[in-house]
């Protein structure tokens, strides 16, 4: 398998396998059905999340699950490591993953064409078309890269992504193009906050 078969594998498993509750919308009652009195389940506060390796934090609404996945490639086996929140009630899954190269890969690779071959894939895999990209870089100078696309099924992913120290990262917001609207500026605000700790 090539660098383009593996980099961004993840994101097409996120869009499918992690986040089926985005998919599923209330179904509509008739008119003349009354609507049964319920309370609705109080929202999880966002909090900041410390990776267990202590590498990034990121806001997050409640505690986000943890998941691992690993990837067979031309290098060896690949692990990557998923991190999944999804609020009750709200058709959004905030997500973050990120996966360790071979230390001496790692060290000669490229970040912008790492990151240019994510986002090919990203599209690829997940049958989708770009709505914009960016170059960005990491509250502490790393390269990344911002796109948003839709695939579809109409859903909006807006993903960051950052090469640190031989070190992907990818920070996923997965919506409804209806729940998009209402949940722009909390987006914006959850990849905004994500931050790479520098190890010492």
């Amino acid at each position: 398998m090539t660098i383009r078969g593996f980099l961004p594998l993840i994101a097409a498993t996120l869009v499918f396998n992690c986040v089926a509750g985005v998919e599923a919308l209330s179904p509509k009652r008739p008119i003349s059905q009354p609507k049964p009195t319920v309370s609705l389940p109080v929202q999880p506060p966002w909090k900041v999340f410390t990776a267990p390796d202590g590498r990034f934090t990121v806001l997050m609404p409640g505690t986000p699950k943890l998941m691992f996945q690993t990837q067979k490639t031309y290098m060896g086996e690949i692990d990557l490591q998923i991190f999944v929140a999804e609020p009750p009630k709200q058709e959004v899954a905030y997500l973050v993953t990120y996966n360790d190269f071979p230390y001496s890969y790692g060290q000669m690779a490229n970040p912008q064409e790492i990151l240019k071959n994510v986002e090919y894939m990203a599209l690829r895999t997940t049958q989708s078309h770009l709505v914009s990209q960016r170059n960005i870089r990491s509250s502490n100078g790393h390269p990344g890269r911002e796109i948003v696309y839709v695939n579809r099924g109409g859903k909006i992913t807006k993903t960051r992504m950052y090469f640190v120290d031989g070190r992907l990262y990818q920070v996923m917001a997965i919506t409804t193009r209806k729940q998009q609207r209402t949940l722009s500026h909390t987006i914006t605000g959850y990849l905004n906050s994500f931050n790479v700790v520098l190890k010492a």
